[in-house]
């Protein structure tokens, strides 16, 4: 984990420092879990599936972010942290980073062409992010 690359964005503006918060922690992936339970629901939408999906992902990637002592205002920002702050590889952020882009197109263009493969890529990744942002709690900062 490069906490260098973190650094270099703080001084860019790019993240904020805010000291650490285990409670604000803990909220974030307890909402990535459920967030995760819903977009798993094979009775709603796409739409909502992958909505809850992009959650769960920006919760849990939040909540890395956050357990290194940062806070970002631009969600791709969040995504794109990963390979400093879990050193996810660029082929696993990037899914996410994806989801971003439809997620934005979605909504604040009203393009939702959401596909099935779509929300079964991110939700591949979603339990490996939600897990190894949890063994960051084992971990001192």
């Amino acid at each position: 984990m490069s906490h260098e690359a973190l650094g270099n964005l703080l001084r860019i503006g790019q993240l904020k420092s805010e000291p650490f918060d285990a409670l604000e922690f803990d909220r974030l992936l307890k909402m990535a879990q459920s967030r995760l339970a819903d977009a798993q629901i094979v009775d709603l939408s796409n739409e909502g599936r992958f909505t809850s999906a992009y959650s769960a992902a920006h919760a849990a990637a939040l909540a890395a972010l956050r357990w290194h002592g940062y806070r970002s205002e631009n969600r791709f920002t969040v995504f794109q942290c990963l390979a400093h702050t879990l050193g996810w590889p660029p082929h696993k952020w990037r899914v996410l980073d994806a989801a971003h882009q439809k997620r934005n197109l979605a909504e604040y263009e009203g393009y939702w062409d959401i596909e099935e493969s779509a929300i079964a890529e991110i939700s591949s990744l979603l339990p490996e992010l939600i897990a190894t942002t949890q063994k960051l709690k084992t971990h001192t900062g």
